[in-house]
């Protein structure tokens, strides 16, 4: 017998039943730890997945979606957004300064800001324009070298910065390193988050979303346990 590739229908027909599920238990999370399940915002990650994924989420009632890749996110989405008028793109992927104004015309939210130089590509595009720039900066709290991500210890030089520029500064985001405990990190960004007077904290995905909301996550970043494993393409450099 032939053997058959994958139908990507099929594979996308749990995706509503798996964002139903992944509801529940944040919604179940909270109440345990005496939180407003209404105050949690689920980010669908939706790089690299299939259209049919897409229209699953869509279908499932999902709203809010995080995109690594420029040029990935307007073909999944340049043209549904006048479809879907209530659809919430966030950038969670590292942001080339060229990509900037490209950035601004396509996403919300901009949740990787780190750098200086970043800041100052997109107060140039969004003045171009004139739209503000809805933005978290994301703190490396591993100081991973190969991680994007400003340093905890300069976190609050970048925040200031970036509000002195015109961006609206929203909250932080951070991405814990892979082979150590999640909860330090998401401690150390709360602590920034609330001597600085913000609000969102997106941290959590997959495998440790449920801890990140005991440590007051306001945004879960939310992939593989909605639509499955996927192929990771290389990450290319920002500048």
């Amino acid at each position: 017998m032939a053997s058959s590739s994958p139908d990507p229908v099929a594979a996308s027909s749990g995706v509503a039943a798996r964002l139903a599920a992944v509801r529940e238990r944040i919604a179940e999370v909270c109440r345990a730890a005496r939180r407003d399940p209404a105050g949690v915002v689920l980010t669908a990650v939706s790089k690299t997945q299939p259209a049919e994924a897409l229209e699953q989420a869509l279908a499932g009632g999902q709203r809010v979606f995080g995109e690594n890749r420029v040029q990935e996110a307007q073909a999944h989405w340049g043209g549904l957004r006048s479809a879907v008028p209530d659809l919430e793109l966030r950038l969670i992927g590292p942001l080339q300064t060229n990509k900037a104004a490209d950035a601004v015309a396509l996403f919300d939210v901009i949740e990787t800001v780190d750098r200086e130089k970043l800041v100052d590509a997109l107060a140039v595009a969004a003045d171009k324009v004139g739209r503000t720039v809805r933005a978290l900066v994301q703190v490396n709290t591993g100081a991973e070298p190969q991680k994007a991500g400003i340093l905890p210890e300069q976190a609050d030089d970048l925040i200031g910065y970036a509000r002195g520029k015109g961006l609206i500064v929203e909250g932080l985001m951070c991405i814990p390193p892979a082979d150590e405990a999640a909860g330090p990190h998401f401690a150390l960004l709360r602590r920034i988050a609330r001597r600085n007077g913000l609000h969102v904290l997106s941290m959590g995905m997959s495998a440790d979303y449920e801890t990140a909301l005991r440590f007051g996550a306001t945004h879960v970043r939310i992939g593989s346990a909605l639509f499955g494993e996927r192929n990771r393409p290389q990450t290319p450099s920002r500048d």
